[in-house]
């Protein structure tokens, strides 16, 4: 008896671990997506060159600017105007919850 109430206790444990570090976890991730969100450098786009390399399309203030970030150096590869641009619509597919993932899902293997 004393084992199924040991048993009982770890899992109860390991529950309670488990749902602390789901909400930690989301709490640290809405303070760094706050944190990031209210300065004036965004990053727009950003495309790999290769393993280590990479080009991105940066605003700054109200400047676009392309820059070739590699391993160890930023470089400035020069501004670019908004109307050369072209921005994405936000799709709805792109901000649905893993429930309306799962329902979708779900619907798809029921076929």
């Amino acid at each position: 008896m004393s084992s199924y109430l040991q048993l009982v206790f770890m899992l109860l444990i390991f529950v309670a671990v488990l749902a602390a570090t789901y909400f930690f976890t989301k709490w640290i991730a809405g303070f760094q997506k706050e944190k990031q969100s209210t300065g004036n450098i965004e990053v727009i786009e950003t495309a790999r060159i290769s393993t280590t390399k990479y080009i991105q399309i940066v605003r700054i203030g109200q400047r676009y600017m392309a820059i070739g970030v590699g391993k160890d150096e930023i470089t400035n590869l020069g501004e670019v105007s908004r109307e050369d641009l072209s921005f994405r619509e936000e799709d709805s597919e792109t901000n649905m919850s893993f429930k309306d993932i799962l329902e979708k899902f779900k619907g798809e293997i029921k076929k």
